[in-house]
């Protein structure tokens, strides 16, 4: 994370770092034509990224949460209705792009 402006404290810093996630979120929301592969194959994480370190920081904070309890929150609805609403087949040039730019430990 990049070093806390002089201008501010840190829960100054969360709240402005907290809004921003949320108007990320949103923006993903309105934007339900980019596909998470689109998301992955230009910026290296998507919606199911965001959903991991959701739980992840949930989890740290001591707020237990699954997979899916985050990724309904990301997604505002259960992944599966997300899916079958606004996910399309992933082309073979998507699917070599991200075959190719993923990292290996994935």
């Amino acid at each position: 994370m990049a070093a806390m402006s002089e201008d501010m404290n840190e829960a100054q810093q969360q709240r402005i770092e907290a809004a921003v996630f949320r108007r990320l979120v949103a923006h993903l929301d309105e934007r339900k034509d980019v596909q998470n592969i689109d998301l992955m194959n230009l910026a290296g994480f998507c919606r199911n990224c965001l959903s991991k370190w959701y739980r992840a920081a949930s989890e740290e904070a001591g707020v237990p949460m699954d997979y899916e309890q985050a990724r309904t929150l990301i997604y505002g609805m259960p992944y599966e209705d997300w899916k079958a609403r606004y996910q399309t087949e992933a082309t073979a040039e998507q699917r070599s792009q991200f075959e190719t730019s993923r990292p290996k430990d994935d």
